[in-house]
């Protein structure tokens, strides 16, 4: 069994935490061939925070962003997102609240690809019936740099034009978290590193909570809070470090 090892921390966020999972297991199949990827993990996610989720393939660290995230059910435990208990909502009133409370940034856009920039953006908010505000749109347009691309469409956009438009996506609703899944793993090393001060930028003007799950060290060390998980449990919980002792923690548990 991984050990698990506690730090204590004072929280950075004030409040209550905005996402709380408690006890959360997850198991895939049954019998012999049951598969643990969650063994009882809890976490809670401040306000204002940027917390990066790490830890090797098969961790556990995908599978408990989509629990919190309410895109996947928890074994056991209990996951509340904006004080909402998750576990008993109807696939609508998930569906609700994902809209109302979560943006999400993906590793391979997602966008659309017959809509111009600003319309991908523009999305959530249309799908729930709901309309841009004009001074934040403008605003967020041109911090992540895009004022001038807003009516290119995704095949005209490099892949870091592409990534900004995500993440102008996942922050235009002014969502409770944003989920944020490998953002840079597939951009090289110079617009990873634009991507990632984006993302820190959005922490710091908009107080925007984010959740991250990345397997780089360089975008770890953006973040105010650092989880790192093995065979499906936290087993290492530190506050804002450099990418070398982001490393070396990582290296740590590659050796147990």
């Amino acid at each position: 069994m991984t050990e698990v090892v506690t730090v204590e921390r004072e929280r950075a966020g004030a409040g209550d935490p905005v996402v709380d999972a408690r006890d959360v297991t997850r198991r895939y199949g049954a019998g012999d061939t049951a598969v643990d990827a969650l063994r009882g993990v809890s976490l809670g996610v401040d306000p204002g925070q940027l917390i990066a989720v790490m830890g090797p393939s098969g961790s556990g660290k995908s599978t408990l962003m989509h629990i919190m995230a309410g895109l996947d059910k928890p074994t056991s435990g209990e996951v509340t997102i904006a004080g909402t208990s998750i576990g008993t909502l109807s696939d609508t009133e998930l569906t609700k609240l994902r809209r109302r409370h979560i943006g999400f940034v993906f590793q391979f856009f997602n966008l659309l690809p017959m809509l111009t920039a600003e319309e991908n953006i523009e999305l959530p908010l249309s799908l729930a019936g709901r309309k841009a505000e004009g001074a934040f749109f403008e605003d967020l347009l041109e911090r992540v740099g895009l004022a001038d691309r807003r009516t290119h469409r995704p095949a005209e956009l490099s892949g870091g034009q592409q990534q900004r438009v995500a993440i102008a996506r996942a922050l235009v609703s002014r969502p409770t978290v944003v989920f944020a899944d490998e953002p840079t793993g597939n951009l090289d090393s110079r617009t990873s590193g634009e991507i990632l001060e984006l993302m820190r930028d959005a922490v710091e003007t908009y107080g925007q909570t984010t959740v991250m799950v990345t397997h780089d060290a360089r975008a770890a060390s953006i973040a105010d809070r650092i989880l790192f998980l093995a065979d499906g449990l936290i087993v290492r919980d530190i506050g804002r470090s450099d990418a070398s002792e982001i490393l070396a923690a990582m290296n740590e548990l590659s050796d147990r």
